[in-house]
């Protein structure tokens, strides 16, 4: 049975306020269930090992399942969960996640407590503790061990502290959703309802008592300055160690940062290697510092793509655009550029073509730089378009000699549709390295590193104003101009298992900042490990580098992680599911006690607490993120939503404006009987039509298309057809009938022809603008009027929900 919390009323809420105690948002049920976390960390060398403990308490009168969605570092490998209440401590258990799943239901509705950690996301995870009685305290406690980011000097320790809202695309699914978080469901985010905790309103008093307690032990590295992200004391301990506390009261609304600065010898290349407990096999890990290599850095192609969607708005836009006119003030005559602004459309400086590379002459990037000074925040984060542009520009540029091809995307990352971006753009990159450049401080990082790293890039995160200048230093040096590319790894008496590297594509490697690649090896750890390339002027390179001795638990940790990632990146962008890379990876996070998303670590108890197992059931609610104007958000969603367009946050417009608007809602989530519009797909056989199914969203982005191509000057056929290929895209996903697809299809495909051609036939020209625009609107308008279904055969039976959809 589910009970939820009724909303507060303007009445309740100001007795809470003002009757709450530090640490706790009171209502007239009780407290929040979630009352503490506590991050202890102990930071050694460049390895962090982390112990996160989060406390749920039940002030209800009825036993209590609480949910929690939370973020951690993405590249952490959790390897302990135990659960306590009282004297009982209970063990979790690693098991592949629908088996955790059924395990942690059994426990429940048999009235035992129980509690299992999932992972949603690279870096979003959900924790439910359940069959908590009234007044007991329960904690849980994950272990996680993970590198230190190391670049030019200075070590990073990041740790995120709360999950920002998401734009969520797409048409709403048929049928419950999978979660209790604040969006529906979509085609293109299957699992949205998982991953949108609701978000407390301004105002509410400090709701969960944030403690970090880390411990730096130097091992041997020279430490500089210690700089933090939120207010913190350090205090100086015998031995050289430190010990870095946040001062209490702090919220948990932003990324907890430190930022050491060690010695210019901090990192060296090595090879560390550890043999397993049972001997035959091992773990190493490369490091590899880039030596000094003196040549003359290749012209550059680089695609700008600035986010200017609503949850850009206040200084993130600033900085954006700051960064982004920075990286194109860099660029020299024999470079080639263009700028690509979106939210729910994508934009080009007036001035220049957005169909093609420009010229990085004085005249195209003062244009480019004044088009950016004019952006504002709005509208929806329809990232998967601009990108997918982004990469036809740079891959069809033909060029008389050989040139570094960059895309660099600026945004926070606060898309819940990263596979389907990472599905649509693995197989367009080619030779394009992908940068991103995070800014938020609350940021997606999981989303960015992945997507830098499947383009062999690299990933800067921002996360505050007065760091832009320093990252932007950074992005300059590193855009088109590494130091060593085209690496790959040759065992030299180490025995290395190819299939294993982590990462599987080895990035390029830039001045200042180290690579690290991990995998297994077979025998013993001795030997070495031979490295080949080729440096900035393109003459070949190579070093042979001798394996030592290792921590073998961290090694393997680590490299389990980073292995992992690279199977699920891989899982995520294959077409259709992979049913044997499923089970490889279930079988690799098993063996090395490593959690995916594939897995699931439940604890359960065997007593008996709760006879009847009849639990109220509460979603655990989170900060706003800082910096993050909530209200505004609602107020600029709104309209948005009204003209049809994608919506930033409407469905967290609905959530916060509730208490104020619909004090009587019943329900701490929007449920089935919500009013969302659901829709029905189709079986999924090609050529199968999607019966039964509103195209109305689909055939409105096809009207805004139309409407480029009406404008007096002409439009601009570029933006036209890179819009239709991300139209396309979307409605081969959700199975659209062939007849509706087949003439966008042809469309899209002759527009990436004329794309190619230098000295287009004006005529021509004008003959393809009329065709795209008679198709546009045919689509936009069918037979039967507009906004009408074309004529199909009858309803195909519903397309089921793929019960293992949510571990993708």
């Amino acid at each position: 049975m589910t009970s939820y919390l009724p909303m507060l009323t303007d009445a309740e809420l100001g007795e809470a306020w003002g009757e709450a105690g530090i640490g706790a948002v009171a209502t007239g049920r009780g407290n929040l269930p979630l009352q503490a976390i506590d991050l202890d960390a102990t930071l050694t060398g460049l390895v962090a090992r982390v112990a996160l403990t989060q406390t749920f308490g039940n002030r209800f009168d009825q036993p209590l399942e609480a949910s929690y969605i939370f973020p951690l570092p993405d590249r952490a490998a959790v390897t302990e969960f135990r659960m306590e209440v009282g004297e009982r401590v209970v063990e979790g258990v690693l098991k592949e996640r629908g088996q955790a799943r059924a395990d942690y239901d059994t426990a429940i509705e048999q009235g035992r407590r129980a509690s299992i950690a999932e992972e949603e996301r690279p870096g979003t995870f959900t924790m439910r503790v359940g069959n908590l009685l009234p007044g007991e305290r329960v904690t849980v406690r994950l272990v996680m061990t993970g590198p230190l980011p190391w670049d030019e000097g200075e070590a990073a320790f990041r740790f995120p502290l709360v999950v920002a809202p998401r734009y969520i695309p797409g048409v709403p699914l048929e049928g419950e959703p999978v979660g209790a978080g604040t969006e529906p469901d979509t085609d293109a985010v299957p699992d949205a309802s998982r991953i949108t905790p609701p978000v407390l309103l301004p105002g509410f008093p400090n709701p969960v008592d944030l403690s970090i307690r880390v411990r730096i032990d130097p091992a041997g590295l020279d430490l500089g300055t210690v700089r933090s992200s939120l207010h913190a004391v350090v205090e100086e301990e015998a031995g050289g160690a430190r010990v870095v506390r946040v001062e209490p009261g702090e919220r948990a609304d932003r990324d907890f940062v430190l930022r050491i600065r060690t010695g210019s010898e901090a990192v060296t290349t090595a090879v560390a290697a550890a043999q397993d407990p049972g001997g035959g096999e091992g773990t190493f890990a490369l490091t590899l510092l880039p030596p000094v290599v003196a040549g003359a850095a290749a012209p550059r192609d680089v695609v700008f793509v600035l986010d200017r969607s609503g949850s850009m708005a206040g200084w993130k836009m600033v900085a954006a655009r700051r960064a982004v006119a920075r990286m194109v003030d860099s660029l020299t005559g024999r470079d080639r550029f263009a700028v690509l602004a979106f939210d729910n459309v994508v934009e080009t400086p007036p001035e220049l073509e957005g169909s093609r590379l420009c010229a990085a002459g004085d005249h195209a990037r003062f244009q480019a730089v004044e088009f950016l000074s004019r952006l504002e925040a709005r509208g929806g984060t329809e990232m998967a378009a601009p990108l997918a542009g982004a990469l036809d520009l740079l891959t069809a540029a033909d060029a008389p000699e050989p040139r570094e091809l960059g895309l660099v995307l600026v945004t926070d990352g606060q898309v819940g549709n990263e596979d389907q971006i990472l599905r649509l753009l693995a197989p367009r990159l080619g030779g394009v390295r992908v940068y991103t450049v995070g800014v938020d401080s609350a940021v997606n990082e999981g989303f960015l590193k992945r997507l830098a790293a499947l383009g062999g890039g690299a990933c800067e995160l921002v996360e505050s104003e007065d760091r832009l200048d320093e990252v932007m230093d950074r992005v300059h040096r590193r855009i088109g101009a590494p130091v060593l590319t085209d690496l790959e790894l040759v065992p030299a008496g180490l025995a290395i298992d190819p299939a294993s590297l982590a990462p599987r594509r080895l990035p390029a490697l830039f001045a200042g900042s180290p690579l690290v690649v991990g995998g297994r090896f077979a025998g013993r750890p001795g030997g070495a490990v031979a490295v080949r390339g080729r440096d900035a002027a393109g003459r070949p390179w190579s070093a042979t580098v001798p394996a030592t001795a290792g921590d073998g638990p961290s090694l393997t940790a680590t490299w389990a992680r980073a292995h992992l990632r690279d199977l699920e990146d891989r899982y995520a962008t294959d077409p259709a599911p992979d049913r044997e890379l499923e089970r490889r990876i279930v079988a690799t996070s098993l063996r090395f006690g490593v959690l995916c998303r594939f897995t699931a670590f439940v604890a359960a108890d065997v007593q008996v607490v709760n006879e009847g197992g009849v639990v109220h059931r509460v979603l655990q609610p989170v900060e706003a993120p800082a910096g993050w104007d909530m209200l505004r958000r609602v107020a600029t969603a709104m309209p948005t939503a009204a003209m049809g367009g994608g919506l930033q946050s409407a469905p967290m417009a609905r959530r916060l404006a509730a208490p104020r608007a619909a004090l009587g809602r019943p329900d701490l989530r929007l449920g089935p009987g919500a009013g969302r519009s659901r829709r029905r797909r189709s079986a999924g056989f090609p050529g199968d039509p999607l019966g039964g199914a509103d195209l109305t969203p689909y055939r409105r982005r096809a009207a805004r298309l139309a409407t480029l191509l009406e404008r007096p000057e002409g439009g601009d056929l570029g933006l036209v057809r890179v819009g239709l290929e991300a139209l396309v895209a979307d409605l081969e996903s959700v199975d659209a009938a062939e007849q509706e697809l087949a003439p966008l299809r042809e469309l899209a495909a002759e527009l990436d022809r004329r794309a190619g051609s230098q000295e287009p036939d004006q005529a021509a020209l004008e003959r393809l603008r009329d065709r795209a625009l008679a198709v546009l609107r045919a689509f936009a308008a069918p037979a039967g009027g507009p906004g009408d279904q074309a004529p199909a055969p009858p309803p195909a039976p519903a397309r089921r929900r793929d019960p293992g959809f949510w571990r993708r």
